[in-house]
Order: structure tokens, then sequence, then C-alpha cells
């Protein structure tokens, strides 16, 4: 490729640049400050014809090639080519005109000198032609056989002096210059060489002006500009957009190129790698795939499931076994094999067997193993489970979970548990999206994955524990899960597919049913879960508790045996509780010292005494719940009902002078003071029906107290015992002996029903109670009680307050009675 330079210092030769210009010759003209100098000064005929260029724009100075094609340019270039060799060059105004008129085009153009005309092998003519002034149309002279008009010179405004902020501009033109010429690899290293040696700077700006890739339109812009710093300043807005341009374009590009660059390499690596793992035995990418295929193919899915995992698998195929999206996709297409989607285990619907192995492995629950064997009965005739979901409720350890064990074993169904306590996100029951990472399927999906089977039996341990945050509120996620209607079509977020839960047998447990939430409430059948008598607790610690404590310590029946005597004694002295988990722990302890004793050969006998009892154990924790005599007026004896059973409690009252304030102590919630609130109004308003005169309220202080002061206490049950003990208190009549109550009171007087009777009847029992007062209400619960636990308890059921009063005191005063009249006036 021949390249014309011209040095600074030289003249432009015509006949040195024709010698050696052919069609693969690049011009970079090197014009000096004296050469433009002669050339604007030189004359231009007053008449030019008129070459229109299509798409491209001529500046003064700059040699560019043309190609013409149309039949009035050719015959226009040669002609003039043989005479003077001037023509005028204008940019068409829309490049899609064939024919233009002089209306079509822009009304400034350049002089230009035809330095050779080139026919190229492909029959195109090129021109070569240097710019040499502005010049403006002023009138059209002729049209045919091509355009000619009558033009005017339009000089160059340029500034007089060269200050310095001129110079500076010049100085950014041509160096953003270099840096475009730098960064486009199409350009060539001369042009930059050619800016470099350009002192004129009307030719640096034409030149750059010249080459730059602007559109036509600006470029025409730039050349109607008549005040050259304001050209000049408009080109190095479009230099400087232009090296912005480059630099983003080179930037993605060498972004481009790393990463092909880096999945080439990765590729190569991979390659190595499946040649080792082969060569060593492992799995390869491709055997993980075929594996996957094959174990598809023995799962019995519906449709719709099976068309979902082709479909990953074959997204899987597409992957990078070393990007981190292939082991996301990997584990969820194990998870979708390894789910149970259709298989169901056999029930065995033998309720004759189930009534035994409930028998078995729970003493005493009569109520809810009748209402369990109920349930199975309906699963039977149906053959499906849209019943309500099962909620045991009770207090710890009476075997709430463990009877869903027992259901599983009688049904030959598997088992499965989740522990709700402390749950706070909704995903842990839905799951994450695959999108999150480290996103795992929800507990629902993940637990049937670990049974194995679609109908498992499903214990929801804890539902009243679970929480709800920011995250979502897992509970409203259960509502789906455990309603009959819903179930069938479960979506869990991670899974993207609906799994059938109708075959699932849910028991669900709780301690309370305060902290559940009303609609999942409204899904499920409440089945109380009391605690157990003494009675109870002495046959499950010899049937169950003592023989599990004995073969987890290595021991047998011959080393240690426990008389009904010494488990009332661990029952009555050492644990507080509804349920067996505390006395199973102290018998643990028993057996332990058994075989610490065993071990080092200490005498010991197998039948456990109570002094040995007291020997490992240690003093007794509890004192047993005795009744106190009624020596004293205003303490009346009331039942309780708390998380670990039942209890009794004295409501103590006392009377000191003063102005008729109630004060109340003993740790008591509201509900507890709004009770005492209640009593008082009630006797203030009937003082007259027990003998009060009602002056006496406002002469004495009256304190309530009930202890344990260190133990919150709250609920309405003690709203009869407030009562009696106020109208006891300030009657100075005697209570009934070995008398205890339950009830609500209202300000009319009437007694409410309340709840837990069993474990307060029980309680009462244990203090030696004779006598129950109860609402009228509460018999039913009485009912329920097995006789053999309250034959020797005699119950009163009331509904208004006065009869309350007339069975619970006396008609003699208690001794040295307080006088309560001394205060009046």
């Amino acid at each position: 490729m021949n390249t014309i330079y011209m040095n600074k210092n030289d003249t432009f030769d015509l006949n040195q640049v024709l010698s050696v210009i052919n069609e693969d010759t690049e011009f970079f003209p090197l014009m000096s400050s004296q050469d433009e100098e002669e050339m604007s000064k030189a004359d231009i005929p007053e008449i030019l014809p008129i070459l229109p260029l299509r798409n491209t724009v001529l500046f003064p100075g700059v040699v560019i090639p043309i190609t013409v094609g149309r039949d009035k340019s050719i015959k226009l270039v040669k002609e003039a080519y043989k005479g003077d060799r001037t023509i005028g060059v204008v940019s068409q105004k829309d490049m899609n005109i064939e024919e233009p008129t002089v209306d079509q085009l822009h009304k400034i153009g350049t002089v230009a000198n035809i330095i050779k005309i080139l026919q190229m092998p492909d029959g195109n003519t090129t021109v070569i032609i240097q710019g040499k002034q502005r010049f403006r149309i002023t009138e059209l002279v002729n049209s045919d056989p091509y355009l000619k008009a009558r033009v005017e010179r339009v000089p160059e405004e340029k500034p007089k002096v060269a200050n310095r902020e001129f110079k500076a501009l010049i100085s950014s033109i041509k160096e953003l210059a270099l840096q475009i010429i730098q960064l486009s690899p199409n350009l060539p290293s001369e042009a930059g060489l050619a800016i470099k040696n350009i002192e004129s700077p009307t030719f640096l700006v034409n030149f750059i002006s010249s080459n730059m890739a602007l559109e036509t339109e600006q470029k025409q812009s730039l050349l109607e500009t008549k005040d050259f710093v304001k050209r000049a300043k408009n080109l190095l807005e479009h230099l400087t957009t232009e090296i912005q341009l480059l630099e983003l374009k080179n930037q993605i590009q060498n972004k481009v190129r790393i990463d092909l660059d880096k999945q080439q390499r990765d590729y190569f690596l991979n390659q190595q790698l499946k040649t080792i793992q082969e060569e060593l035995g492992g799995n390869t990418p491709d055997l993980e795939m075929q594996e996957l295929e094959k174990r598809a193919r023995s799962k019995k899915w519906p449709a719709d499931v099976q068309k979902h995992f082709t479909k990953e698998l074959e997204k899987l195929g597409r992957i990078n076994p070393a990007a981190a999206d292939y082991s996301v996709q990997i584990n969820y297409l194990e998870l979708l094999l390894d789910l149970p989607w259709g298989d169901y285990t056999k029930d065995n619907f033998d309720l004759n067997r189930a009534v035994k192995i409930l028998d078995k492995d729970h003493y005493g629950l009569e109520k809810v193993k009748q209402r369990i064997i109920e349930y199975l009965a309906v699963l039977k005739l149906k053959n499906n489970m849209k019943a309500p979901i099962l909620c045991l409720v009770g207090p710890p350890g009476v075997g709430k979970t463990s009877l869903g064990k027992s259901v599983a074993k009688a049904l030959g169904r598997k088992y499965t548990r989740m522990a709700l306590g402390g749950v706070r996100d909704e995903a842990e029951i839905r799951g994450h999206r695959k999108t999150y990472i480290g996103a795992m399927p929800g507990r629902i999906i993940q637990s049937l994955k670990k049974a194995g089977a679609s109908n498992p039996v499903f214990v929801l341990d804890e539902i009243d524990k679970l929480g709800s945050d920011f995250k979502g509120d897992p509970s409203s996620a259960l509502l789906e899960v455990l309603d009959p209607e819903q179930n069938t079509n479960f979506y869990d977020h991670y899974v993207e597919m609906e799994y059938d839960l109708s075959k699932v047998m849910f028991i669900a447990t709780a301690n309370s049913l305060n902290g559940i939430q009303p609609a999942l409430l409204d899904r499920m059948e409440i089945i109380e879960v009391n605690g157990y008598t003494i009675e109870e607790k002495i046959e499950i610690a010899k049937k169950h508790l003592l023989p599990k404590q004995l073969e987890v310590h290595g021991l047998t029946r011959k080393d240690a045996s426990l008389s009904n005597k010494v488990l009332e004694k661990i029952v009555e002295e050492y644990t507080r509780e509804s349920g067996v988990r505390g006395l199973e722990k102290k018998i643990g302890s028993i057996v332990r010292g058994v075989a610490t004793r065993i071990v080092m050969e200490k005498e010991h006998s197998s039948k456990i005494e109570p002094a040995m009892v007291e020997e490992i154990l240690g003093a007794p924790i509890f004192d047993k719940d005795l009744y106190e005599d009624n020596e004293v007026a205003g303490v009346v004896t009331g039942l309780a009902w708390t998380s670990v059973g039942g209890d009794i409690l004295f409501i103590e009252s006392s009377l000191s002078p003063g102005k008729g304030k109630l004060s109340l102590t003993g740790n008591l919630g509201d509900v507890m003071k709004e009770s005492a609130a209640i009593a008082m109004a009630y006797l203030r308003s009937h003082a007259e029906d027990f003998g009060i005169d009602y002056k006496v309220f406002d002469q004495w202080d009256v304190n309530i107290h009930v202890p344990a002061g260190a133990t919150p206490k709250d609920g309405p049950s003690a709203g009869i015992t407030m009562l009696t003990a106020l109208t006891s208190l300030f009657t100075q009549r005697k209570v009934k002996e070995k008398l205890a109550m339950t009830g609500e009171i209202t300000l009319r007087g009437r007694v409410l029903p309340v709840g837990g009777i069993k474990e307060k009847i029980l309680a009462a029992k244990r203090a030696n109670i004779k006598e129950i007062i109860l609402c009228k209400a509460n018999e039913k619960d009485i009912l329920e009680i097995k006789e053999d636990y309250v034959k020797d308890l005699s119950f009163h059921y009331v509904t208004k307050m006065s009869e309350v009063i007339d069975l619970a005191l006396l008609k003699n005063k208690v001794k040295k009675p307080k006088d309560l009249t001394l205060k009046l006036a």
C-alpha cells in the first residue's frame, strides 16, 4: 500500500502525487499555514459546475476519493478534468434522491480540485479531489447537462491572536484525535503520525472533521460554522463523545474476550477432569445425568411431574458442570426423585389390634384413645382423610407426642414428626425459591422425603409455639396444609410443583390453645389430654418408666424394684407435674444409684426402701398440700389449675382500721384482681343479706393475700373463694371444715363454670379435702372422671353466690372474733 506524505516545509507538488497514485493509495496530505494561506487567497470562478455528494462532506485542504456513478456526475468530472479541474462539491440533504435539484442541496459547499480520475475493475469511476475553499450557492445557472451555479466565497473567521485558551483548545483536539486513533484498531498508525505533523490549526480541524465517524448532517454543520473557534469547540465535543464510546466498546470487547477465554479454559479443564474421573472410576457429569434418567424411569409419578423433570434434566445438560448452578440443579433433581410421589403404605385397619397397641403404650387417657379409634373407624369406612385434624392439648409430659407414634404403629404407617416450637419463618413451611443462595424445600416436604411415603402419620409438635416476624407468619402457611379441601395441591416454593398431602394423617399437639391462630384452630378437632392421677402415675411408672430406665442403664428387674408406696413418695414429694417426665428423671436417678452400688460392690437391696430414696434424691422437694384448720376467719381453700396440674391455694384476708381501702398481694394477675374487686362490690351491695352493717366497709381496710407470693397467679377461678373469704371476714363466721371451691362470679351474684376440673379434683383429694363446691355447669366434668377417683368426695353444685355462702359458712363464729362495731361512730 502506497502512502503519500507532505512535509510541513514542502509545497504541495501535484506531479509528485500523481506519479504514485493508484487505487490502493491512502492520502495524508500535510499542509503548512503558508500553503493554506495561498490556497484561501486563490481566485475561484464565478460560476462552478456543482457535483452533489450523497453521504460525505468535503473540507478545505482535505484530499478524499469519491465514487461517481450518475451520468451527469461522470460527465461533469470528465469535462472538468479536461479543463481547469475546478468544481464545486456540495452535500445532498437527502441521500436517497437520485437527481437532486439545487433546492435539495446544502447552500454551502467546498471548491475542489480534481487530482485524478481512476477506472476501477468493477467499472466504477473513482475521482480523487482536494478541497480548496468554502463557497455559497447564490443562484442556479444551468441544470443540463449537469448543475451549474453562481457562487460566492465564504471567508474563514479566525481569531486574530492565538491566545492561551485557543492554543489549549487546539492541543486538546489533537490529543483526543491521537487517543481515538490509538483506541481504534481499524485506523492506520500513519494517521497519528500525520496529525502530529499538522501545524495549521485550520487544516487540523478540517482534517479531523473529515475523517471522524460523524453523520453527514453533523459534518455539514461543522462546515457551515463560520466562527472557527466555535467550530473547534463543536469538534471537541464530538471527539469527547467518540472517545467515550470507544472506551466503553473496548471494555465490553475485553470483558467478552476474557469470558470466552475463561469458558475455553474451563472447557479444557473439565475435559481433563472428566478423563481423570473416568480413570479413577468416579462419576462424570454424563454419568450423573444417565443415573438421574435411570432413576426417573422407575418412578411412578404423575405425567405433569414427569414432564417437569424432563425439562429440568435438559436444562442441567446445558449448564457448565463448573458453574455454581450445576450443583443447585443436581440437588433439585435429586429431591424430585427422592420424594415419594404416589408411594403409599397399606393401612392395617384391625381396630382391635389398634386398641391393644394404644393400651399397651399408654396407661389411662381413655377418652383420647376412644376418639382415636373412632377416627380410625371412619377412615376405614370412607378411605380418605377428609376429616378434622386431631389436636391433642394438654400439659407437658402426658404422652401427646408418643400417641402419634402409637397411631402410626397401629395403622402400619410411616411416622414423622416436625417440631414447630420457635419457628418464625414462613419459608420453614413452604420452602425457599431456588433463586436464593442456600435455598431448600420446606420442612413439610423434607419430612415426607425422610418418611419415604405420601401417607405417613405426621405429628406437628408444639403447634402453639409458632411465632411470626418480618419473614412471615408460618401459622398462616399451615392453613393450607391442615385444610382437607386445599392440601391436595400443596405448593412448595422450592419444589415448584403441587404435592398431594390429602393422604397424610396430621396430628397436632399443644400445651395451650391461647397462642393458636383462630383460623388454624378452626381446622382442628381439639382433644384434651388431662394430667394423670397419682394412681395412674404409679401404674405408668411400674409398666413403662422403670423397665425403660433399667434397660437404659444396663440393669434387670432383679436388680431394682419399686413398691407402690415408694413410687407414691416420689410422685408427691419429688415431682409436681401433670405428666410423668419429671417422674421418669427421678426414677432414672434411683436406677443410677443402684447401678453405682452394684459396680462398687456395696451392699444393697433390690427392693428400694423410702430411706434409700431420700439418700439418693435428697430431702423431699415439695410438701404435700394439706388442708388447714378453719379457726381463723377470712381464710378459704380454693382450687387452682397450673401448667403442672392441679393445686390447692388459700385465699387469706384480714382487716385493719382504716378508710375502706382494698389491697391485693400475692403476685396476682389482672383477672384475679378484678375477681377480688367484683367480690367486694357484691358483698357491699348485699351486706344486709349477710347481716353486715354497711358502715363497717368505710371503717376497715381489707387486705387479700394468696400465697406463695413468688408464684404468678391469674384467672377467674378464685371468684367464689374470694367472696366466701370476705363474707367470713366481715361476719367472723367459721368456714366449713375440709371444704374447697372453684368458680367465677358476676356482679349479679351468679356462679360461672371454669376449666381444669379433673386436675383440681385430684389436687383436692391429695389435700384430704372432703367437700367441693362447683358451678352446676361443671357437673358434666365430674361425670367424666373415673368413679374410683372421686368416691370419697362430696360435690355441691351451685348457680348463685348465696348458695355458696349457705354451704360454706357455719352459723357459729370463730374463736376470739373481732368486734367490727368498735370503730363505728
